[in-house]
């Protein structure tokens, strides 16, 4: 069997399609992925040997700016990105058994998957973007909805019409081309009835909160074997476990002084730090040695080392962190990150910081209880499950049998 797996976003859109491919391995079968061309997303496929077809631009191209992406530049990247599903997966899918598609809404996926006549499934790792009578929709570019509203019917219905506007005519474009009638809503088109939801259920509850039949198999987790970085052991041996901060792949959305109070706060703890430098390059505030900068690093093997996680609130981190039994400390930008944030506070293993841009005085006091939820952290751990891309794996398999 052969499966064709796609997505167009950050590192937490395309390494659970890596673990996804690797369960599916794991079960005789084949699976391509069609993704970003991002430097470090071809060295992770690469590295667990799963073949990584070129789909759209770089995600650093349109993220990795000074300024977030403009309301311009996101209705000129849709029809790009249709576009390019349309012409990759076109070529990419040709002797595939089904298309899973994941990320920045994959407006073309399902449509060259009805093309070839194969199972499609829409997959997502949060329920933020799925209709819901419990809560609004997310930003989108367009007509915003107004504040006054709180009619979640009226709301979702124009969270539909900003997708239309965004990939509805270029969409209809692309199936005319090959055959295939018109749709009218794409969002919906898109999420199908009976999306697959990539998330831990401790973590992320979905039961009776959407509208439509989520199938939930837990988080797609790759299995990480690498060594941590030359001298990041004998730093963590060398005392008490320090704090890691990182943003991941937030570049412009970042605190441009982020380091610099995560930096004090740690020291204000008696902690040391371990610093991702991530997207947004962050760096040491001096030549003091109890900072630790890392590139990408194998979190599996760090966080159960270290006293808290300090981060961005993505949902890759946030459940390494969980499953970890670390608190964290969640500082959301963007996305799905304030859910991430509200969740971890529900459950009593981190701290959700009110507002983006953290003050040595509000990251003191959120740091200071999370590393009071270190017994909490580690009891909510067990509940967290690991085998989410093999649950999916083996229900692909049978779907497309």
């Amino acid at each position: 069997m052969r499966f064709a797996l796609t997505t167009w976003g950050s590192r937490g859109d395309v390494e659970p399609l890596a673990g996804l491919a690797v369960a599916l391995r794991g079960l005789g079968a084949e699976a391509r992925v069609c993704a970003p061309p991002d430097e470090e997303f071809a060295e992770l496929l690469n590295r667990v040997g799963v073949e990584l077809v070129p789909l759209g631009p770089t995600v650093r191209s349109v993220v990795a700016n000074p300024n977030p992406p403009t309301s311009q530049e996101a209705f000129r990247l849709a029809p790009e990105l249709v576009k390019a599903r349309f012409e990759t997966l076109g070529e990419a899918t040709k002797g595939c058994d089904a298309v899973v598609a994941t990320g920045l809404m994959p407006a073309g996926a399902r449509d060259v998957a009805e093309k070839l006549g194969i199972p499609y499934v829409l997959a997502c790792f949060h329920i933020i973007g799925l209709p819901s009578q419990h809560f609004r929709p997310g930003r989108r570019p367009g007509t915003p909805s107004s504040e006054d509203e709180t009619d979640h019917k009226v709301l979702w219905q124009q969270d539909a019409e900003r997708v239309n506007g965004l990939y509805g005519e270029t969409l209809n474009k692309h199936r005319k081309a090959i055959g295939l009638p018109p749709v009218d809503n794409v969002r919906d088109h898109v999420l199908t009835d009976q999306p697959w939801l990539a998330a831990d259920a401790t973590l992320c509850p979905a039961e009776g909160l959407t509208d439509l039949d989520v199938v939930q198999t837990g988080a797609w987790i790759l299995p990480d074997d690498r060594a941590l970085p030359e001298g990041l052991d004998a730093f963590l041996e060398a005392g008490a476990p320090p704090v890691y901060v990182g943003l991941g792949s937030m570049a412009a959305h970042a605190p441009k002084d982020i380091a610099q109070v995560a930096i004090e706060v740690s020291r204000a703890h008696g902690r040391r730090v371990v610093l991702a430098s991530g997207w947004a390059g962050l760096a040491a505030i001096d030549d003091m040695d109890d900072c630790f900068v890392v590139g990408d690093v194998n979190q599996q093997a760090l966080f159960p080392r270290v006293a808290a996680v300090v981060h961005h609130g993505g949902a890759g981190t946030t459940t390494a962190a969980a499953r970890a039994g670390a608190p964290q400390v969640i500082v959301p930008q963007i996305a799905d990150q304030p859910h991430w944030a509200r969740r971890v506070a529900e459950l009593g293993i981190g701290v959700a910081h009110e507002g983006r841009r953290p003050t040595v005085e509000s990251l003191t006091a959120a740091l200071g209880t999370a590393l009071t939820l270190g017994t909490r952290a580690k009891d909510v751990a067990s509940r967290v499950r690991g085998d989410g891309a093999m649950v999916a794996a083996k229900m692909l398999v049978e779907l497309a049998g």
